[in-house]
Order: C-alpha cells, then structure tokens, then sequence
C-alpha cells in the first residue's frame, strides 16, 4: 500500500480527502502544519506529498523547498482557485503538480495515481545515455550530469527531459508534453509545463535566459 503524507491546517478538508484517499486504497498521514509535515517527512518515509500552500506556521513554499533539499518525493500543491501567482511560485519551488481548491476527490487520486505510476516507470527506465553539449543523461542511472557534475532534477524534471531527448530537433507542444510527461489531457492552461521547463533550464543552461539546449518555438511549443 502506497503511503501519502497529507499537510493541511484546514480540520474538515484533511479529513474528508484523507477518508477519500484510503477509500481509493492509500494509507495517509496526516499533518496540521508545516512543522509537524517536515517532522513527520524524517520519521517514515512516503510515496508523495500534497501540501497546501497556506500553512499557519511555516508557508507551504517553505516546506515545498525543505523537501526538494532532501527528497525527490512527488509533490502535488493544493492551492485557492485564484491564487495563480501563488500556484507558479509552488511549482517553481519544486511541486510536480497542483490542484485547486474545492478539490475534487476523484480529480486528486487520478493526478496521485498518474505521479506514481510515472515513478515507477522511471524506475524502469531502460539503459541509455544521451549526450546535449556539456549535459549527459543517464537513463539507466537516473542521472543527469553537467560537466561531469550531478545535477539534482526531480524525477519530473528527468522524465521532461527525457522527453526532449527522445525527441531531439522536433517541436513538442505543451498538450503533448501534458500527456507524455504527466499523463493529463489538456488543462486549459500551460503553467505546469512552463514551470517546469523554466526550472529545468535553471538546472542545465549555461544561460537560462538564453537557452541554448531548450529552444521555445513561439505559437508551437
């Protein structure tokens, strides 16, 4: 049974999408704030983490980026429907995902089984290795080095790159990318993509104002 690890201060919310979630056979932890999120992250490990952005203690960007410094542990954000600033700030601090408030419980375990089952597809990666300028991809490893150098990439940001890898030369669009990378149809928006893809080319880019490895075809993809 996969664990998730629920951080929220709303009582009622937790509650209600905790039942939901082991109704669709989780087992989930719960956690009131922050703090006590981060503690319960160092006493057992989880599969993934949903974690709302508005915390009472520490904010939830906060914890976002206390995780991501130890952990590649999928991350799904839980944000206000209008919060859209908010919603790209988390995803630049290293969240996978997002979901809006009111959540939709049959939405959430969807996106928490697409995560996991990306996780376990990228644990079956086979070997292969790939070469961009000074970037060398190592399928088989989980790796990505820059100059010879680890790079620490979430296993979003490894299988995005993948994904340009595969396809050297072409244009990938953002539905296409929603779908081969996360597994979603279209959303209606591009901000998870352009998240991740801006984060990524932080990571790899000499200069991720001027990308070089990553090109952006305007009106295409």
């Amino acid at each position: 049974m996969e664990t998730l690890l629920f951080i929220e201060d709303d009582d009622a919310i937790r509650l209600a999408l905790s039942l939901a979630l082991e109704d669709e056979g989780y087992s989930v932890r719960e956690a009131a704030n922050g703090s006590e999120g981060l503690a319960s992250f160092e006493r057992e490990s989880v599969d993934l983490v949903l974690l709302d952005l508005r915390l009472p203690d520490l904010s939830g960007f906060e914890v976002c980026r206390a995780l991501r410094s130890k952990s590649i542990v999928p991350i799904i954000i839980i944000t206000a429907q209008t919060d859209t600033v908010d919603m790209v700030a988390g995803l630049e601090a290293g969240a996978d995902d997002y979901v809006t408030k009111p959540v939709e419980p049959k939405e959430l375990a969807a996106r928490i089984r697409s995560l996991l089952r990306r996780v376990h597809l990228h644990d079956q990666i086979q070997p292969r290795t790939s070469m961009f300028g000074d970037v060398e991809l190592r399928r088989e490893q989980g790796i990505v080095l820059k100059g010879g150098t680890e790079i620490d990439l979430t296993k979003t940001e490894f299988r995005l790159l993948c994904e340009f890898a595969d396809h050297a030369g072409s244009v990938l669009s953002r539905d296409q990318l929603l779908e081969r990378v996360w597994g979603y149809e279209y959303l209606g928006d591009s901000r998870l993509v352009d998240a991740h893809v801006r984060r990524l080319r932080v990571k790899i880019e000499d200069h991720p104002d001027d990308p070089k490895l990553i090109i952006t075809s305007r009106g295409v993809g």
